[in-house]
């Protein structure tokens, strides 16, 4: 079955999950040629390794506490903080609190 994606125009909620955060698993929100928003949740201790893409990408904390580590940095996203990474800039995300995340990647830049 095709995973079901928001079109342009749509109304997306990304409000924060909060009692409901356990429940709900990462997913892509929308995708088009360009762009693709996704819900990254994680739970707290939870990590993604290391890996990289080839747009640039924000990283914005609707709920919780990350860190997003990149070579030679470490950042500390807490609710309502975002940060923007170049493309290909290797990082990696562990997650201090339960958290979910929106992330946005430029598609074929």
């Amino acid at each position: 079955m095709a995973l079901v994606h928001a079109q342009p125009l749509d109304v997306i909620s990304v409000r924060p999950l909060a009692a409901q955060l356990h429940g709900v698993k990462t997913h892509s929100l929308l995708k088009t040629g360009k762009l693709q928003l996704m819900r990254l949740v994680l739970a707290a201790g939870q990590h993604v390794p290391e890996h990289q893409v080839p747009g640039e990408i924000t990283i914005h904390c609707l709920e919780g506490e990350v860190v997003v580590s990149t070579p030679g940095l470490a950042r500390t996203l807490g609710a309502g903080e975002l940060m923007a990474l170049p493309g290909q800039e290797p990082h990696a995300l562990q997650a201090v609190t339960d958290a979910s995340l929106l992330v946005t990647i430029l598609l074929h830049p």
